[in-house]
């Protein structure tokens, strides 16, 4: 008497549970389509306009984020190095070169679920343009590692994968075409371990 209404319940519960699940996996998956990958950096110019696809916005909602109108801003993030091995804070690396233009940007470190780091509260997390030391030639060197460097340092926690996310605000390459000619800042690995 049971039987049927129980077998009905129990395959729609499986259903609907399947169903929440691959949703909030392909939400984690992925920013949305239309990725511009310049080296190790990985950017999504249309995740923030009006012509995004639903993917975007649904996870765009889920996160909570506010992101930046399509002129306001471009947010750029790289989770391996410029050989595509993955960035790991047991390693140390150097970033060096050039931003794009913008009036303002910034440097910084999350976990790979996106979470801010931060060494201790008196250590640098993040650099910015107003605050990064550049050669003569305007170019800069920036290390990422757990141990102290001089000139530019970020420190990072020993935590395993992370990833490093530079903002360009105020930049022509959030409203253009040619964002794909743009120059971006190399990653190198200098170190594992105790160096």
């Amino acid at each position: 008497m049971f039987r049927v209404p129980l077998l009905i319940a129990l395959a729609l519960s499986i259903t609907f549970g399947v169903g929440i699940l691959s949703t909030v996996s392909a939400l984690k998956a992925t920013v949305g389509f239309g990725a511009i990958a310049l080296g190790p950096w990985i950017a999504f110019p249309n995740a923030q306009t009006a012509d995004t696809d639903p993917y975007a916005k649904a996870h765009r909602a889920r996160a909570g984020k506010l992101l930046y109108g399509g002129a306001e801003g471009l947010q750029f993030t790289a989770t391996t190095d410029d050989s595509g091995e993955t960035l790991n804070t047991a390693c140390s690396y150097e970033i060096s070169g050039l931003t794009p233009p913008a009036r303002f940007w910034t440097l910084y470190t999350t976990t790979p679920t996106d979470m801010p780091l931060k060494a201790t509260p008196d250590l640098p997390g993040g650099l910015n343009a107003w605050t990064v030391l550049r050669k003569a030639d305007t170019s800069f060197v920036i290390h990422v590692s757990t141990t102290a460097r001089p000139d530019n340092w970020i420190a990072v926690p020993r935590i395993g994968a992370f990833k490093l996310v530079l903002t360009l605000l105020d930049t022509p390459a959030a409203g253009s075409s040619g964002v794909i000619d743009l120059s971006m800042p190399k990653i190198v690995r200098t170190g594992c371990g105790n160096v």
